[in-house]
């Protein structure tokens, strides 16, 4: 009697090496799905990557991941990393105003105050500016919450006041989301923050809430599973952990996973065209064609559209504005005077602050004491951003630095102003500067609409889904919590 034949294994096409990608190729592996990735680049990880500056190896994109959800820490302990996740030294950072620098408050969510009088708080605002700032606990919880779709801007101006979005809001925004906090929709890059003043009756209580929420186990802190308790790890402060040795590392754990799952993973392979097969799905990348039951399109907004446009026509009405051109410059210095942290660990930038033409800096030295470990007494490693976008107004005269050496001239010149300590390039002991071209897509008003829209018409397919941080939003919590739930449609 003939044995029966044994079931087809299902399969499946990532297209995109990012974090997403990789993601949505380990659940459909686990799910035992066939899966090819396929990256147009010769590395893996998107803006999870890493480069070598001055003999050490650091983080080229994301340095940190927000503790709001378990859902990074959970991903870091299944990969065997759990003992690896540290939290930032706690001084904190600072805000770079038109007239100096100021403490940042250090508990906050996107630079919105729990406590208008807190004293830093107060530093920043003036005495007019946190009275404003407290008349949030007098007014109705309707305020700023009844519109379908709101921005930063209009929730933080119409409940706190102007000083608030200007002086706290608008850096931290701008340095995190490259963005005006007028066009983000607030509701993707703080979720449930309009559903906390409904239920706690202020701005400021909604904040606290959050904050409240980071520091429980099982409610957004990751620091404390199974029972294990970590000292000093659980500071309601901390909105941010780090892995020590740095986030590229999780994409090296991802990818040892990946390759004993057994997942084929092809780099330096750009797909040019997707096409609805019988059955299934058609990946063409230059010569190379790929088929398969299932498809996960795991790349920036507009070109996701762009390679589904002539299966699903209806995207195209739905196609993204690309992000900002970022520019990321690190330097490894050798400065004994930057041994104090004279500005914790950094310094975001007020848009209207005159002189300075990055966004953001951060005391990576200062701010993590892994690396702090492993550098030489008195070396110091800084990441200056750049880029905010055509979107937001700075009345700065000078125009942007564009090449790598007007770059670099620009990171030492804004470094030595915003640390207030005299720096020359003979300091410095090494030098990079990486580029995301389109990488950090802002929620734009309205956009939790969009994205809904365009899941639905993915779903419709029934062997199709698309993921990734313009959908999920910006950060690593938010791509990690949503990756395996959108994939969880397309599991046998």
């Amino acid at each position: 009697m003939p044995s029966p034949a044994a079931a087809p294994v299902p399969t499946a096409v990532v297209v995109g090496g990012g974090i997403a990608g990789l993601l949505a190729a380990r659940e459909l592996a686990r799910a035992s799905v066939r899966t090819t990735v396929l990256e147009a680049a010769e590395e893996w990880g998107g803006c999870v990557g890493s480069h070598v500056v001055a003999g050490l190896t650091l983080d080229s994109g994301a340095e940190s991941f927000a503790t709001r959800t378990a859902a990074v820490a959970g991903l870091a302990e299944d990969l065997g990393l759990g003992a690896e996740i540290v939290p930032p030294n706690p001084g904190g950072a600072w805000v770079q105003l038109p007239e100096g620098p100021r403490e940042l408050p250090k508990t906050g969510v996107l630079g919105i105050p729990a406590n208008p009088w807190d004293p830093e708080v107060r530093r920043s605002l003036g005495l007019l500016g946190s009275v404003r700032a407290s008349l949030d606990a007098l007014l109705p919880a309707s305020v700023g919450t009844a519109a379908g779709a709101t921005s930063v801007a209009a929730l933080v101006r119409a409940r706190m006041g102007r000083r608030v979005l200007d002086r706290l809001v608008s850096p931290v925004v701008g340095g995190v989301h490259s963005a005006d906090p007028a066009l983000l929709d607030v509701d993707m890059v703080a979720p449930g923050l309009r559903a906390g003043i409904r239920t706690h009756g202020s701005l400021a209580a909604a904040v606290a809430a959050q904050r409240r929420g980071a520091a429980r186990p099982g409610a957004g802190q990751p620091f404390v599973r199974q029972g294990a308790r970590r000292p000093g790890l659980q500071k309601a402060g901390s909105a941010v952990a780090g892995l020590r040795g740095g986030m590229h590392t999780l994409v090296t754990a991802l990818l040892t996973e990946l390759r004993g799952l057994g997942v084929t993973l092809v780099g330096g392979t750009r797909a040019g065209e997707v096409q609805r097969i019988p059955g299934g799905w058609r990946v063409t990348a230059g010569r190379s064609v790929f088929d398969a039951e299932r498809l996960v399109v795991a790349v920036e907004g507009p070109a996701a559209v762009a390679l589904l446009a002539g299966a699903l026509p209806a995207l195209s009405a739905l196609r993204p504005a690309a992000g900002p051109d970022v520019r990321l410059v690190t330097l490894v210095l050798d400065c004994p005077a930057l041994d104090s942290a004279p500005r914790g660990t950094g310094v975001l930038v007020a848009p209207q602050s005159p002189g300075i033409r990055a966004k953001a800096l951060t005391h990576a030295t200062a701010k993590w004491a892994w690396l702090a470990e492993r550098t030489a007494p008195g070396r110091h490693v800084l990441r200056l951003s750049y880029g905010r976008g055509d979107n937001i107004q700075t009345g700065r005269v000078r125009p942007e630095p564009g090449t790598d050496e007007e770059l670099f001239d620009a990171a030492l010149e804004d470094a030595a102003t915003l640390l207030a300590v005299p720096l020359s390039r003979s300091d410095v002991a090494g030098w990079d500067v990486v580029r995301w071209s389109g990488a950090l897509p802002f929620a734009s008003l309205g956009h939790k609409r969009r994205v809904e829209e365009v899941r639905r018409l993915c779903a419709a397919e029934g062997s199709l889904v698309v993921v990734g941080g313009w959908l999920s939003g910006n950060g690593l919590a938010a791509i990690v919590a949503d990756t395996p739930t959108q994939v969880a449609a397309l599991l046998p």
